[in-house]
């Protein structure tokens, strides 16, 4: 077992909420290896479905697009595969579910997988179809978009609802249409969507603790993820990441770094002096310092690139660790949120950015 697997199991862990059986498996994740076919990533069991890998690839990208043929995606995520890569992250209004479906048939005939079931394939509820009556019929659209039977993971994206546009979950966003939520009646068609089997773990995505702890309040499936949370060094998320925690809730981070790119991106987090420091003071990359930073917390953690040696890098991970130097640094850091306002309108049950994210960490930027 190495140090860190031992720290994780010591501490209120959703590990160690966990029966003996999935422990060990967890335990024997954690000592895996690189391989010469690419890199073995550990698992975490979860409180339902079966272990998600620790690092996984993002697939979203800005402006959003139709979901359609995305060559440049399949062909990514082939590569992906190729490189280690079994836990893929899309969401509805992402337009990659179909690349990813393709990507995935694609694996098996060539004999790279031996089934689907070797991937673990997260997606995502748009804020149009966020209503009762409209989750089993996205989720199902969903599955031919994947061609596929089930999801691994399905989340409700974000904690607001919009009118149901024309056309579906199409990637138009009507900041006018926005509405509140009936979180009681999406989270019990989302329990559907798991007691059907079209979904192996349900979860939830950009809840802060306060929503997070009002849906417990009348979950029967308590969600099994609070996945696609904002997470790097400048943004470490410790209040949520505490509550999950004690709710045997696994965190999962976006933007580990920074976002760039994204509408909410600030490059701070790869431009910082203190962190480039810490690369070159142990002969690893800035990003392989914030990956490995939010691996190290427990977190399972999403980064996105579709370059060949960055996916790699991106991976090599596991068999390292930071410095306590290091560490200490990174937990000096000022913290910033990347904030949007796209679910921020007058009409809008949010009326600022604070109250979206329930006033838990307060935007800003890092100082360098």
């Amino acid at each position: 077992m190495s140090a860190h697997a031992a720290k994780l199991l010591s501490q209120a862990h959703p590990i160690s909420k966990l029966p003996s059986t999935l422990v060990s498996v967890w335990l024997l994740a954690n000592m895996a290896a690189t391989s010469d076919q690419g890199f073995a990533v550990p698992v975490l069991p979860l409180s339902s479905g079966k272990p998600m890998p620790r690092v996984g690839l993002g697939t979203a990208s800005f402006p959003h697009c139709e979901d359609g043929d995305q060559p440049h995606v399949r062909d990514a995520v082939l590569r992906g595969i190729d490189a280690g890569y079994r836990h893929f992250d899309t969401a509805a209004v992402y337009g990659t579910e179909r690349a990813i479906g393709d990507a995935a048939a694609e694996a098996v005939r060539a004999g790279t997988l031996a089934s689907r079931d070797e991937l673990y394939i997260t997606s995502k509820l748009w804020i149009a179809d966020a209503h009762p009556g409209r989750v089993l019929p996205a989720l199902r659209k969903t599955l031919r978009n994947l061609q596929m039977e089930y999801v691994d993971l399905y989340l409700v994206h974000f904690p607001v609802s919009m009118k149901p546009q024309e056309g579906g979950a199409g990637a138009i966003l009507v900041k006018e249409d926005l509405v509140a939520m009936d979180m009681k009646g999406v989270w019990e068609e989302m329990e559907e969507c798991h007691r059907q089997g079209l979904a192996k773990a349900i979860g939830v995505s950009n809840f802060a603790c306060k929503k997070l702890e009002y849906l417990l309040s009348f979950a029967q499936i308590i969600p099994a993820v609070n996945q696609q949370v904002e997470v790097h060094l400048y943004c470490r998320q410790n209040k949520l990441r505490a509550f999950c925690r004690e709710k045997g809730i696994q965190l999962c981070a976006y933007s580990p770094l920074g976002g760039k790119g994204a509408p909410w991106a600030n490059n701070s987090v790869m431009e910082s002096p203190i962190i480039k420091q810490i690369a070159q003071d142990i002969g690893k990359t800035v990003a392989q310092v914030c990956i490995r930073w939010v691996y190290e917390q427990g977190d399972c953690v999403i980064p996105k690139s579709f370059n060949d040696k960055r996916m790699r890098e991106n991976l090599d991970i596991f068999d390292w660790e930071l410095t306590d130097d290091a560490r200490h640094k990174i937990s000096s850091l000022p913290e910033f949120r990347g904030t949007y306002d796209f679910f921020v309108h007058d009409s809008g049950p949010y009326k600022t950015a604070e109250e979206f994210w329930d006033d838990e960490i307060a935007a800003g930027h890092p100082a360098n």
